[in-house]
């Protein structure tokens, strides 16, 4: 092992840079050669690699987004694509691939192994969705700044008194809407995990009001179905004045928060040691506060959990 690559993919999550840069200083500290891939897979089918060295990635801990940026690949899917994936790979002499980014870019990464590229998988994504690691990349980040906007909104709803629905980002997975709701007082909180009924949530708003609160804070992951009608649908049925807020990708933005930073930082530097310990195939995680590498096929063959002890306490907190 003497060159590796690293490379994001799929949607961007704030601390994949503090990644990268932990990829790049570590291997390099330990005597390899490290080459970043623009665009992610797309990128690497393009030829789009240089090198980097300890300057390349100064400054940018703190910056959120990935400096090698990414895209989506149609000819990746394609065995043709991967095939020459692998082979600009091999041309540029590179023994390694790091790879940051979700279930889809693990799975490339397992696809490209099955070609006998050394390959290592950091889950950088937002909605914390993979079952074999305790934390994702860029969770805690997203986290914060929807935990700043509903602060910033339950002002505005104790004014008005209002219901204030605050839809975030959870197509199958409702960790964000969870977390945030629990961290924010939210009055009720819509996961796609769990059966919802409209109905029981009126309900709940108007003996609420009755018992004196004054306004509703709801969080609505997207997976469950859009803000703006449940708002229209819980006005008419309340009579109360409902506002729907759609954070969207401001949930990506920002610069990563020390817990990100840190993660990323551990996650980088394990990813360099077990390329050079000869694996591949492997993915880093986070399990009860230590950094663990598993294998890619296993990891993503895990059922996701939810976390029903901590959405029975937000009920219980409601």
């Amino acid at each position: 092992m003497k060159k590796i690559a690293v490379l994001t993919s799929g949607g961007d999550a704030p601390g994949m840079n503090a990644a990268i840069r932990a990829v790049v200083r570590v291997g390099i500290d330990k005597g390899l050669q490290v080459m970043g891939v623009r665009r992610g897979f797309s990128g690497l089918i393009n030829g789009e690699i240089f090198e980097m060295d300890r300057h390349t990635v100064s400054d940018i801990i703190q910056r959120g987004g990935t400096i090698l940026r990414t895209a989506r690949c149609e000819e990746f899917k394609t065995e043709e694509g991967r095939k020459k994936a692998a082979n600009v790979l091999k041309v540029f002499g590179i023994d390694g691939l790091v790879v940051i980014g979700g279930d889809g870019s693990f799975t490339g990464a397992r696809l490209l192994s099955k070609l006998g590229v050394s390959t290592v998988g950091l889950p950088g994504t937002i909605d914390n969705d993979l079952s074999y690691t305790d934390y994702t990349i860029g969770f805690d980040t997203a986290l914060n700044t929807v935990l700043d906007a509903i602060n910033k909104l339950r002002d505005t709803s104790t004014s008005h008194e209002r219901v204030s629905i605050v839809e975030v980002m959870g197509r199958h997975c409702g960790d964000i809407a969870l977390y945030a709701g629990v961290a924010g007082g939210a009055e009720s909180i819509i996961v796609p995990e769990r059966d919802f009924n409209v109905d029981e949530l009126c309900k709940t708003i108007l003996s609420g009001r009755l018992k004196g609160k004054m306004h509703n804070l709801i969080l609505l992951a997207e997976g469950v179905g859009g803000a703006e009608e449940l708002a229209k649908h819980v006005e008419e049925m309340t009579g109360i004045e409902t506002r729907a807020t759609i954070l969207g990708h401001i949930q990506r933005g920002g610069s990563p928060t020390a817990f990100d930073r840190v993660l990323a930082s551990r996650m980088g530097a394990k990813a360099v040691d077990v390329l050079l310990e000869g694996k591949s195939s492997r993915v880093i995680g986070s399990k009860d506060g230590k950094i663990v590498d598993e294998d890619i096929d296993e990891a993503l063959s895990i059922p996701r959990s939810f976390d029903e002890e901590l959405y029975q306490i937000a009920i219980s907190l409601s």
